[in-house]
């Protein structure tokens, strides 16, 4: 049975550990203590939102959603940056389930739209978002990176 539920600051060890694996499949080096640090700064200044899947009691993937705002309609929104599931529960229901979840979440809090954005390349996960209902824009296709 998969649940998912939003982590505490009780979780972090949890966290760090399938961040710190997110991180590797981007082909980052891993750092845990810098994963806690990072974590840990997010959930004390409510920065972002952070939910846990689990199969039966093992934690097996995770999405954190950031706050980010639409002038136009004066409401919040939410930016879906990160989604991971171990290797050893994909294609179990546990990605669908985090969507599910996130969708909910932003429902809750009256959300606008949530917004994500993948890899060109990453066709696994894209299937996985349309989905679940999932939309790709070709509207907005601007990038600045620092």
């Amino acid at each position: 049975m998969i649940t998912v539920r939003p982590a505490t600051i009780k979780d972090l060890d949890t966290v760090a550990d399938l961040f710190d694996q997110y991180r590797i499949f981007y082909k980052q080096a891993s750092d845990i203590p810098k994963a806690k640090e990072f974590l840990k700064e997010r959930m004390e200044g409510n920065e972002s939102v952070i939910l846990l899947a689990f199969a039966n009691d093992e934690a097996v993937g995770f999405t954190q959603l950031y706050p980010i705002f639409s002038s136009v309609s004066m409401r919040r929104a939410w930016l879906l940056n990160d989604l991971f599931v171990k290797t050893s529960a994909r294609k179990t229901g546990v990605g669908n389930k985090l969507l599910n979840a996130a969708k909910d979440f932003g429902a809750k809090t009256n959300a606008k739209w949530l917004i994500l954005e993948t890899s060109e390349d990453n066709f696994t996960a894209q299937s996985v978002y349309e989905g679940n209902g999932w939309q790709k824009s070709s509207s907005f296709f601007y990038q600045f990176n620092l």
